[in-house]
């Protein structure tokens, strides 16, 4: 198991590594000059060729990239260029509240998700199975940002029980809390739970024709020891796979949401930067966004693993 792991964390720093070069090289061919908007419009081209020579600009860019890799290695992440304050201030309480929203995200679509899968799935054929299908194909077709309109229209328009916009803390009340979050996250989760539960229906169904579970039947196991100690083992695998896949799709819903709720996490924060060509602060979200995906695949990896002993012993692992 520790060789596995250690194979593992090598292709995350490889992966790392080679992402960390391609988010430098597609900020540094995004039009505009970091020097000409740290000094403004008003500036002089002296003044601007004097503070790209200060700034390194002028250097090839595997000097540039390295000096910027070295500075993020040990933790500076540079100042922002829009608002002036060390970037890593504005990244890490943005990640928290982003954190936030995608963990709450993450835990309703493995626990509904995975529940409704196999709920369906042992009642192949039913009229339970046939009622969840209908509103999974429904979810999975319909794009987040129509769900997003939909619940600001019913429940902050139309009832007004619900905030449109906005974060609160703790500090400002759980319930308080509670309301800012809660359309948020139906949003990102709706989608994912349909795509999860298919996934594990599908998984479940082909387990339960297999022959060890024709056996487990024969020996007179109750219909519910058989589905607990015997299927869903296996039948969960491919939704452990599919749950680290979706938050990847997860994070590109964050900056959705983020966006409509006006929600001052993560995603916000990166297209604010794009908005406003703020590259150091672009550069550092892409470069935690890059790393939280990374996590999560490793994750899913080492569950897998933990799972199925084939993964780390033998060809699984290849």
């Amino acid at each position: 198991m520790l060789e596995y792991v250690i194979k593992r964390l090598a292709y995350v720093v490889a992966t790392l590594a080679v992402m960390s070069v391609l988010i430098f090289l597609i900020t540094q061919i995004m039009p505009g000059n970091i020097a000409h908007l740290i000094l403004g419009d008003f500036a002089s081209p002296a003044d601007i060729a004097t503070l790209e020579a200060q700034l390194g600009l002028n250097d090839p860019w595997y000097v540039q990239y390295l000096r910027w890799a070295s500075a993020m290695l040990h933790g500076d992440m540079g100042t922002s260029l829009s608002m002036n304050q060390p970037v890593a201030d504005v990244i890490w309480g943005a990640v928290g509240r982003s954190a936030l929203l995608a963990g709450i995200s993450i835990v309703l679509v493995a626990i509904i998700g995975i529940w409704l899968g196999v709920y369906a799935g042992v009642r192949r054929g039913s009229k339970s199975d046939n009622a969840i299908s209908m509103v999974t194909y429904v979810n999975i077709a319909v794009p987040e940002f129509f769900w997003a309109i939909v619940v600001i229209m019913l429940f902050a328009g139309y009832l007004r029980i619900l905030p449109a916009t906005g974060y609160a803390s703790l500090d400002d009340g759980l319930w308080n809390w509670l309301r800012h979050l809660i359309l948020p996250v139906f949003t990102l989760v709706t989608g994912l739970i349909a795509h999860v539960s298919r996934l594990t229906r599908s998984s479940v169904i082909d387990v339960m024709n297999t022959q060890y579970i024709r056996a487990a039947r024969a020996r007179g196991l109750s219909e519910r020891r058989v589905v607990r100690d015997h299927a869903l083992r296996n039948a969960l695998l491919p939704a452990i796979t599919v749950l680290a896949i979706d938050v990847g799709v997860l994070m590109g819903g964050v900056v959705v949401a983020e966006t409509i709720f006006s929600f001052p996490g993560l995603g916000r924060t990166l297209i604010y930067a794009i908005q406003h060509m703020d590259l150091p602060l672009l550069q550092a979200s892409m470069m935690v966004v890059t790393f939280v995906y990374a996590m999560a695949n490793l994750s899913a990896d080492l569950l897998y693993a933990f799972l199925n002993p084939k993964i780390r012993y033998g060809r699984g692992d290849a």
